[in-house]
């Protein structure tokens, strides 16, 4: 059954049909599956995987352009999962991306001092 407002349940589908499904294990595989997504969308928001010193102009655009792409779809794929309703589901989406954040956007675990406002990453801002 599909539900158009918050529920709190096992018994679920997200994304695929019949997945998770009834099975309390795979409910649990999809929460941590969502969670390591969404830690990966901000992972690449705030990645330096360019090297602008050794690539060239059309090199690094592509492959900005490529991670952009990556970081889209699985910010999408997250927010499919999140429209099942599931409770969980948005839960494990909100620590993921919370997590990322802490960990690779805020200044705890930074090594280099950093304006506030400067961004060092080579994305612009998830805008969704």
């Amino acid at each position: 059954m599909q539900h158009i407002t918050f529920f709190w349940g096992t018994s679920t589908e997200i994304i695929f049909p019949c997945w998770p499904g009834q099975s309390l294990s795979c409910y649990i595989l999809a929460l941590v599956l969502v969670f390591v997504i969404s830690l990966l969308v901000e992972w690449l928001s705030h990645a330096r995987l360019v090297n602008y010193s050794t690539e060239t102009d059309i090199a690094a655009g592509f492959l900005q352009t490529l991670m952009y792409g990556i970081r889209m779809a699985l910010a999408y794929l997250v927010m499919l999962a999140v429209m099942s309703f599931n409770v969980g589901v948005f839960m494990a989406a909100v620590a993921g991306y919370s997590t990322g954040f802490l960990f690779f956007g805020s200044h705890v675990f930074r090594k280099m001092k950093v304006e506030p406002y400067q961004d060092l990453s080579d994305l612009p801002p998830l805008n969704c």
